[in-house]
Formats: C-alpha cells, structure tokens, sequence
C-alpha cells in the first residue's frame, strides 16, 4: 500500500524572483465573516454590526472590518499555494484601508514581488510582497506590502 505524505506546494526562498505577479481566486465577504471575526476580535463597532446604524451612516451599510479582510487576503495568498508549506513567519506589514468593502463583496488579491532578502542564520529570507486587495469593480480597496520570511531549498 502507498503511504502518501504532505508535501509542501509553496515555493522556496530561491525560487522567487523580483517582478513577478501572482492573482490570486476570489472570495466572497458574508455577513457570517463579519459576526465571526467581531467575536474573534471583540471588535463590535456598529458600523459592522448593526445593520439599523449603519444604514444611517457614512456607507449606508455595513462594512466589512479592515482586518478582516487583510486576514482573507493573506488566506487567499497561502491557497494559491505559493508559500503552502514553505513561509516560516509573516514578519511585517504596512496597509493602507482606501475603499469600504461590504457584505456581498467579492476579493482577490493581485501580488508582486519587490524585493528578496536572504537571511541564512534563519534558514531563509525575507520575501517582500507588494499587495492590492481588489474588489469586483476592478478597484483596489486595499494595498501595502507584505514581508515574509520563506525557507530556503533544503
């Protein structure tokens, strides 16, 4: 009988190279997204959780919580399987928060690598990823970069 073992489907440190471009699938934002992760968060903000509220203020409706969708979209980098298996540490973060994003919305995100560093002594190197979250319209409703340290080759 053939034993089957994980085996990882992201790419190594090495592998990355300075330019390239990766979209990933999209994903739709529910209003079960948007409970769940208040109660994760403790975030109960009415502009997320009170459709009465919201509704008479700024968007009209509810939006969907900036982290939340940050965690989404560093969800649907690891599906794409890039980095499944091969990212040692999500390291740094910088994220701008440009456009609301509210149930119904659909995501995905669009990366580029901007710059590699190797970093031996960790067994790796930092991957800097510049990201945009994009919605449905073709609009970029989120975008900054991300660092990840990514193992080397074994």
């Amino acid at each position: 009988m053939t034993e089957l073992t994980y085996q990882p489907r992201g790419r190594y440190f090495e592998e990355f190279e300075i330019g390239e471009k990766l979209i990933t699938a999209a994903r739709t934002i529910t209003e079960a997204d948007i409970v769940t992760f208040a109660g994760l968060s403790g975030d109960f903000n009415q502009i997320h959780t009170d459709a009465e509220y919201a509704a008479k203020d700024t968007f009209g409706q509810r939006v969907a919580h900036g982290l939340l969708v940050q965690s989404i979209a560093t969800g649907l980098a690891v599906q794409s399987g890039v980095i499944e298996g091969t990212v040692l540490a999500f390291r740094e973060l910088s994220a701008k928060f440009s456009l609301p994003i509210f149930i119904g919305d659909t995501v995905h995100v669009e990366l580029e690598i901007v710059e590699k560093k190797a970093l031996r002594r960790l067994g790796g190197g930092n991957i800097t990823m510049k990201y945009n979250v994009v919605n449905q319209h073709g609009k970029a409703v989120q975008r900054g970069d991300w660092i990840m340290l990514v193992k080397s080759k074994p």
